[in-house]
């Protein structure tokens, strides 16, 4: 089992679970298989954020005796626990812990909400 504590999301990428999904619509009706991966916007919970947009890359071709400077970063918007709305096309559908998740970057992310209710 992969404990997701130990996942690190690398860059302006984002894990995301995706909200359970429904096996029929509001009126009643069932809905047959492969509906749900046609959406293109998807909602979930964000499990685990990236560090953010790099700034100012060190070239390799500096002079060996300089000190390497941390990189540093522009952080992101969404943050663990936040309920977001994203393109479902840009994502990477991947599965641990027989769990569905997504990774996606921070741009395919449409819509934020920051609600400490909305957890489960």
């Amino acid at each position: 089992m992969i404990d997701t504590n130990k996942v690190i999301i690398v860059g302006d990428k984002v894990l995301v679970k995706p909200e359970k999904d429904s096996e029929k619509t509001q009126s009643g009706l069932y809905l047959p298989p492969g509906v749900k991966e046609k959406e293109i916007v998807q909602g979930g919970y964000v499990v685990k954020v990236g560090p953010g947009y790099p700034l100012g890359l060190t070239s390799e071709d500096d002079e060996p005796w300089k000190e390497k400077k941390p990189i540093k970063y522009i952080p992101l918007q969404a943050k663990e626990a936040d309920f977001v709305l994203f393109m479902r096309k840009d994502g990477i559908e991947i599965e641990m812990n027989k769990e569905t998740y997504f990774i996606i970057p921070h741009t395919a992310i449409l819509l934020i909400i920051r609600d400490e209710d909305l957890i489960n």
